[in-house]
């Protein structure tokens, strides 16, 4: 193989376990590109696939859902059978496992860091369920925790605060590459706590008891230096009191994909301003909201009440690396506020 076809290759593999370790729509995939590389090339090319994707140790060990996966292959086995007349064994065979598998309720979506460790997330099958949103990872969560690897020293040796952590991608993915002193991650609904004490547990992190006032615990990070002091808590945006979020004293506070509704900008838009009038003799922290467009009004209401509130802010400029597999026509965004 050609050195040119050989990064091309290597290219799409890493696109198909991205994208499949994601568990991403199998729309997203690069399937055009695959059937071109399979009229010259044999069999080995979907080998690798299947070893990259359905026989990934992280798959192994933290599957995705079943009907993802036997989706996923029988489109596998149609283009390798568009391109070649032998039928490949290992494809049908990976098939017939998953078709006596049982669905759980519950799913996993992996995501590869930089540093060759992983975020795996398991998740709620369907996208909105119980009442809540904070059961899936939103894009905007993804785009901002791309942002904070690529920039670690906003968050290394400080304490973050995250408002709507939801399953906990961004935060897991800066508590195991950015370094932070301690984490705080929050959500309102049960269930999404639940799930995300969890997600920390699956990840390796160390979690301390529900706390309210991480900073009246000097005494953190004893048990591993490498390791944040990861709590979680239950935030209630509208009835959270001045005192509660005084006592987290957040070097930085960040939020990804919270502005999907008018009543949302306001309860978040008020929390932010008791965040910044508690500060006291403390620097007044760093924020940064991301956020997908998908309503331009409900992105200029967060940014007028940001100006009724008395804070200014600025837009972050895009960041060059894109380590996550999002969808690419999402426009999204991140606001640097100044509480």
């Amino acid at each position: 193989m050609a050195p040119e076809e050989s990064v091309e290759a290597s290219r799409l593999l890493q696109s198909f376990e991205r994208r499949f370790l994601a568990a991403r729509a199998l729309r997203s995939f690069p399937w055009q590109s695959l059937e071109e590389k399979l009229r010259d090339s044999g069999p080995e090319l979907l080998l690798d696939i299947l070893q990259k994707t359905v026989k990934h140790p992280l798959c192994v060990k933290h599957p995705p859902s079943v009907k993802y996966t036997r989706c996923f292959l029988s489109e596998l086995i149609r283009k390798h059978e568009a391109a070649h007349e032998e039928p490949l064994d290992e494809l049908y065979e990976a098939l017939a496992e998953i078709l006596t598998a049982e669905e759980p309720t519950q799913c996993h979506r992996s995501y590869l860091l930089p540093s060759g460790d992983s975020v795996t997330l398991s998740e709620s099958s369907a996208i909105i369920s119980h009442g809540t949103t904070g059961l899936v990872t939103w894009n905007a969560a993804l785009y901002l925790a791309e942002w904070a690897i690529e920039n670690p020293a906003a968050f290394t040796h400080r304490t973050v605060l995250e408002l709507g952590s939801g399953a906990g991608l961004t935060g897991l993915a800066i508590c195991k590459m950015c370094h932070p002193r301690a984490y705080v991650f929050s959500d309102c609904h049960g269930l999404v706590l639940e799930q995300l004490r969890g997600n920390i547990l699956l990840n390796g992190l160390l979690l301390e008891s529900d706390a309210t006032a991480p900073a009246q615990h000097p005494g953190h990070n004893t048990h591993n230096t490498e390791s944040p002091r990861v709590t979680v808590a239950q935030l209630d945006w509208d009835i959270v009191t001045a005192p509660q979020l005084a006592a987290f004293q957040p070097d930085v506070i960040i939020a990804a994909d919270v502005l999907y509704c008018p009543e949302t900008v306001l309860s978040l838009v008020r929390v932010l301003q008791t965040l910044s009038a508690c500060q006291k003799d403390r620097q007044a922290p760093d924020a940064y909201i991301a956020f997908t467009i998908r309503n331009p009004e409900t992105c200029r209401l967060f940014t007028t009440e940001l100006g009724k509130a008395g804070i200014s802010w600025e837009a972050v400029p895009r960041h060059n690396q894109k380590l996550f597999p999002y969808e690419e026509h999402s426009e999204m965004e991140i606001l640097k506020l100044m509480l």
